[in-house]
């Protein structure tokens, strides 16, 4: 594997959704590495203003624009080299309320922006995922899913074209929007009880720091119709309240017994755990320390897998079969 700076130097980087946690986060990393220009396109106008304000770099090219404006994504694309597809609609009761937005946003806006990367001759394409993708029981999780299958199946469609495009699938990163991480502290600011849904509830868990770091090696290693799957430990719910009560309560003036904690039961469109990736995909799926890929048959066929990667055992990675953190190692994440 080549550095990264050796493959991003030089390099005009387009990222969608790029004012929200991940792609933010995207955006601020691939600056350290020379890139020629990184385009950042995002529907919030505010966000673009404040990310210019606070990175003050001449590398930024702020676009405001929706990735349901087809015209807009092919002014966006001219000359890019490497595309973060980060957009997308991310809460789920709001996608099982709003489904036709849901589909407009993360399936349609997904499908026009693999068109004109194609049309522009754009090298690398990754689509920014989800847990929520794997055997879907909410609107989200399901666009999303069709948002994958669109990205890996494009490298059957697109003829000629060179674009190598690929996935990476990831669980809750704390504090992200979608994260019920900032909800809890707002609650234990304001003394008031945390709202969890329910206690034996899983979810995988990591730091925004170490999700854009290891999203930024896809491209290059990505050779298209790849699935990248980050190792991610997970977390019960009734430890991360716990957990948080105990680190943040004094912080804001209140002792430990003044926190509650309220059981509301599941959301709209929630499960009591999450999967990253389903027991038939393993069956294609080789590993290494951080990251499991599931290859298209047609590598395996050709045997063209990374040499640093080895077959995975036959079976579901999810929330209940990961690496649980105890209270205290979740704290030292918190507090990171």
């Amino acid at each position: 594997m080549i550095e990264l700076r050796d493959f991003y130097k030089g390099k005009t980087i387009l990222v969608t959704g790029g004012v929200g946690s991940i792609g933010s986060e995207i955006v601020r990393s691939i600056l350290k590495y020379e890139p020629k220009a990184v385009r950042v396109l995002d529907t919030n106008e505010t966000g673009l203003f404040d990310l210019d304000q606070e990175l003050k770099s001449e590398k930024i090219r702020l676009l405001v624009g929706d990735i349901k404006d087809k015209e807009r994504l092919r002014r966006a694309i001219e000359n890019v080299d490497v595309v973060f597809h980060a957009a997308a609609l991310k809460h789920v009761p709001l996608c099982e309320y709003n489904p036709f937005e849901a589909v407009k946003t993360n399936a349609v806006g997904t499908q026009n922006l693999i068109d004109v990367a194609l049309d522009g001759g754009v090298r690398k394409f990754v689509t920014i995922s989800t847990d929520k993708a794997v055997n879907p029981i909410n609107v989200m999780g399901a666009t999303k899913l069709l948002a994958e299958r669109l990205t890996v199946s494009a490298n059957l469609y697109k003829g000629k074209h060179e674009t190598a495009f690929s996935c990476v699938r990831f669980g809750n990163v704390t504090h992200t929007r979608g994260s019920v991480i900032p909800l809890f502290m707002k609650q234990i600011q304001s003394g008031s009880p945390l709202t969890v849904t329910n206690m034996d509830m899983t979810r995988f868990i990591m730091s925004i720091k170490e999700a854009s770091e290891l999203v930024l090696k896809v491209p290059e290693m990505s050779k298209g119709g790849e699935i990248f799957i980050l190792k991610m430990p997970s977390m019960r719910m009734d430890d991360l309240a716990n957990a948080m009560i105990e680190e943040f309560s004094s912080k804001y003036g209140y002792d430990q017994k003044d926190i509650g904690i309220q059981i509301i039961g599941k959301r709209a469109g929630e499960k009591l755990f999450e999967e990253l990736m389903s027991e038939d995909e393993s069956t294609n799926a080789f590993e290494d320390e951080n990251m499991f890929i599931i290859l298209p048959e047609a590598m395996i066929a050709e045997d063209d897998i990374p040499a640093t990667f080895k077959k995975v055992l036959d079976t579901e990675y999810s929330s209940e079969n990961a690496k649980l953190l105890t209270k205290e190692e979740l704290k030292r994440v918190l507090t990171e």
